[in-house]
């Protein structure tokens, strides 16, 4: 048009403007201001608010305030848009503020500054401004519009509300499709997944039929309650009444098979379908992550690139979890390099991943560095570090965090004691563990809750006082889980108690409730009765496992040589190298069942199966010890005295640990530190 002769005026401005913000191009927007002082429109109303509006949805909060202010002057709709603005970049408290600003001026609000002020109060979740907007809105006579009525049930469900919701839901009628998907999307959101089943069933009986919108508020109460046949019969119905393609709807349907523990499906729906965003492969990526498929979610993550898409912060947390649980300190280094290009590096969510990775990984020096560099530490900031230090075994170090967070003012939370309780754990400091236990009631109104009572059962069962384990067990006011029972069984087959064993095993096969989550504590069970001989015991259980259609976990081991992951399965004898990897591990346990061996009687060892001996961590440390030498003799030493200069990995050595083994004309030396390394057994 410009090329042609053509002038652009004050009509065609707003347009490109808001393409601008459309496309979120704020290269292109800065240009189309700098063109309108060119042809004189810089003062014009209506161009003012499409400009305030584009920089906002670019994110450029400061400029659109800078053209906000300039205006001499400003309608209904500028300070709708400033407002809106706010909104943009999740301001809702200065967005209430513009508010009052427009009302101090004269300008009455419309049906679209209500809207805008009820999102800005959800997001604050400040129910008395809510509740204050509601009482605007009934003075001027607005509840009959379906927008305002919608945004009002949204309002209160996210300010945790849910009953001042349905009354309000209650004096509506007629009830339209949108106040019935609030309701719906309200119950999940405030953790109710049976009532939003029942609220759709009433819906429906209303003579309502559910719209897309209504399906995808819906299909979280299935995730909820896994209840993967609900969420498939919401699949079938999108399909037979055409709301297939649908990209949120799709989106919302993998992540719903994904939680199901179905990820096979979501791989299905991710594939078939014809458009997709950043938001469905995030959605995509969390889907495998959570069913354990690394490896196809990292996949998911490398094509991001080939698709002209870019990760957001979302993204890149999600990849450092799962980069965190297959310890790639590698890929990790990568995606920190990332974040520094790309301007995440004052995320505070995206640091606070980054730290757990490397503490994650092994790397604590670098996770403590970039811990001090955090500018702006949240409560989640000092969680993580406390807890790095706790696995890595600074109990006193976790300790002095926890304190110096209080110094700062920050009010610790559940998950802040889990954290120190932990580190107390790890470290065996039992006082200190105790101390704080009885803090978080007494100083912060926290009750404990099922991790912390685990917490202070580890604490106990690994300085092996079992009578007060035991009696913590009987006296907490929760449910025992899996997770408890099998701290005080393990206990109790450490130090061998074998009457507080029987206490445990009784109270476990007497349990009527779900038995899904006990697979690992019925083969916890069952070795300790193989260990006492007791093989009818050991029948029984294995016989209730059969009939509960529970299977035990293969174990897998992932080492990393090279920069190439290598898996080992217990017994593997899939690699290559595998008849070298067998050597060596028969030399190196020359005395397989010597002190450090926890099996007895005799006879047990001669009816137990080589599937410990050849445990899959053992075959990966030896490949990682052969892997420089492929192909050249080896040779290995017993009994050398370990060398004083072990690159400061470890400070305290087991000695029953020890061998140096010489690969080619290359030492590597192995050793676990006591207590720390969960590998240890099995050496």
């Amino acid at each position: 048009m410009c090329t042609e002769g053509v002038q652009p005026d004050k009509f065609t401005f707003p347009f490109v403007i808001k393409a601008c913000g459309g496309c979120l191009d704020l290269v292109a927007g800065k240009k189309v201001h700098s063109n309108l002082f060119k042809f004189g429109l810089i003062s014009d109303l209506h161009v003012s608010n499409s400009l305030i509006l584009m920089y906002a949805k670019v994110g450029h909060i400061g400029s659109a305030e800078k053209v906000f202010d300039e205006m001499s002057v400003r309608d209904l709709v500028s300070w709708n848009s400033m407002i809106n603005a706010y909104l943009f970049v999740n301001n809702g408290l200065t967005s209430l503020t513009c508010f009052s600003r427009m009302q101090q001026s004269g300008i009455k609000p419309d049906r679209f500054t209500i809207v805008s002020t009820l999102h800005a109060s959800s997001l604050i979740q400040s129910l008395p401004n809510g509740k204050q907007i509601h009482g605007m809105i009934i003075k001027t006579k607005s509840e009959s519009n379906e927008m305002i009525q919608t945004s009002l049930i949204d309002m209160y469900v996210k300010c945790n509300a849910i009953h001042y919701a349905e009354r309000f839901f209650n004096l509506i009628s007629p009830r339209h499709v949108a106040a019935w998907n609030a309701m719906i999307r309200g119950y999940n959101l405030n953790n109710q997944p049976l009532e939003s089943f029942s609220c759709l069933k009433k819906m429906q009986e209303n003579r309502i039929n559910p719209d897309v919108i209504s399906l995808i508020n819906f299909l979280p109460s299935c995730s909820q309650l896994q209840y993967i046949f609900s969420g498939k019969i919401v699949h079938g119905y999108a399909i037979r009444l055409g709301f297939l393609p649908h990209i949120v709807l799709e989106t919302a349907l993998i992540d719903m098979y994904g939680k199901c523990g179905n990820p096979r499906l979501s791989e299905i729906i991710f594939d078939r379908m014809d458009q997709i965003n950043l938001i469905s492969r995030n959605t995509m990526i969390d889907a495998l992550m959570k069913n354990g498929r690394y490896q196809n979610a990292l996949k998911i993550f490398r094509d991001i690139w080939d698709h002209d898409l870019k990760p957001d912060p979302t993204t890149i947390t999600m990849i450092l979890d799962i980069i965190s649980d297959i310890a790639g300190l590698r890929e990790g280094k990568q995606i920190h390099g990332y974040v520094i290009k790309s301007g995440f590096y004052s995320n505070t969510f995206v640091l606070n991943s980054l730290v757990y990775m490397y503490a994650k990984c092994g790397d604590l020096d670098s996770g403590r560095v970039l811990f001090d560099r955090i500018l702006t530490k949240d409560i989640v900031s000092w969680n993580t570090i406390i807890l790095a230090n706790g696995f890595h075994g600074f109990g006193e170090i976790s300790v002095n965090l926890f304190l110096e967070m209080i110094k700062k003012e920050i009010k610790p939370n559940s998950s802040t004691f889990v954290s120190v309780l932990s580190a107390c754990s790890f470290s065996g400091m039992v006082e200190e563990g105790w101390k704080f236990f009885l803090l978080m009631k007494s100083d912060y109104g926290i009750d404990p809750g099922i991790e912390h009572f685990g917490c202070i059962l580890d604490l106990l069962a690994r300085i092996g006082d079992l009578d007060r384990a035991k009696r913590v067990i009987t006296e907490m006011p929760l449910e025992p889980t899996s997770r408890i029972w099998g701290s005080l069984l393990g206990a109790s087959r450490k130090h061998r108690d074998l009457e507080l064993a029987e206490f445990v095993a009784n109270r476990v096969l007497s349990c009527e409730h779900d038995n899904t989550d006990h697979t690992g504590l019925y083969v916890l069970l069952s070795n300790l009765y193989a260990e006492m001989g007791r093989w009818e015991d050991v029948r029984r259980v294995k016989s209730l496992m059969e009939s509960q259609r529970l299977r035990k976990t293969d174990g897998l081991t992932l080492v990393e040589v090279k920069g190439e992951t290598f898996r080992f399965m217990n017994g593997d004898r899939s690699h290559k190298d595998s008849n070298l990897i067998y050597e060596v591990l028969d030399v190196i346990l020359e005395n397989r069942y010597g002190d450090l061996c926890k099996f007895k009687p005799v006879d047990f060892l001669q009816r137990r199966s080589k599937s410990t001996v050849w445990h899959s961590v053992r075959l990966a440390v030896c490949f990682g010890l052969i892997s420089t030498a492929i192909g050249k003799p080896v040779l290995v030493r017993k009994n050398v005295r370990i060398c004083e200069d072990c690159h400061g990995v470890m400070k305290k050595i087991s000695l029953t640990c020890q061998r140096e083994i010489v690969v080619g004309d290359s030492k590597i030396f192995h050793h676990f530190r006591h207590g720390q390394c969960s590998c240890h057994d099995y050496w």
